[in-house]
């Protein structure tokens, strides 16, 4: 199984889009500074992940997640995400 997720730094409110096949250890990356992407802006919460049988279909979401119309959803993702917090 392969993963895309939506992570929300708990410090500056801000999200990252990636994707990964053990998603625990890739979530103790983010949060121990081995992503350098992450790497300062920690720590992380999971607020989304998908699920998908190959790395192939999980790429294509993540990168459709990154593209303009696909940041529309995710904004629209976080927004359900605050909304079934509450």
């Amino acid at each position: 199984m392969f993963f895309v997720y939506i992570l929300r730094s708990k410090c500056n409110r801000r999200h990252y889009t990636g994707h990964a096949a053990d998603l625990s250890q890739r979530l103790g990356q983010h949060n121990n500074g081995i992503t350098k992407s992450t790497k300062n802006r920690g720590p992380w919460e999971l607020v989304h992940r998908e699920e998908f049988t190959t790395r192939a279909e999980a790429m294509r979401r993540e990168k459709f997640l990154k593209s303009g119309q696909g940041r529309e959803e995710v904004q629209r993702i976080l927004r359900n995400a605050r909304s079934s917090v509450r």
